[in-house]
């Protein structure tokens, strides 16, 4: 199983949520892009990650209804970017899982 690199990452992620807009930062724009709360990251990341599974999902729905604006080129890519987003969040989470645990195995 290959190792994943947490910085490189938590980089992506932030690159990833600076191109992409989310219901939250359109409505109200209290997370300011470049911020240093690893919290309001996770929760931005996690809202992208919500938004591009929508997305995906709408464009499957659209292309299975045989719309006439539907590409089946966008929508595999919209599908794969969704599934991309959603295992680098998963592996994320697991990250954090462990460092959890190895927290709370530690001596005091």
């Amino acid at each position: 199983m290959p190792t994943i690199d947490v910085n490189s990452l938590l980089s992506q992620m932030r690159q990833m949520s600076a191109t992409m807009p989310t219901p939250e930062t359109a409505s109200r724009s209290v997370i300011p892009a470049q911020t240093s709360d690893f919290g309001a990251l996770l929760k931005q990341s996690i809202a992208t990650v919500g938004q591009t599974q929508m997305e995906a999902g709408k464009l499957a729905a659209s292309f299975e209804r045989g719309d006439a604006g539907a590409d089946l080129g966008r929508t595999m890519v919209a599908v794969q970017k969704a599934d991309l987003s959603l295992r680098a969040m998963t592996e994320v989470r697991n990250k954090l899982v462990d460092a959890y645990k190895d927290i709370m195995n530690m001596p005091v």
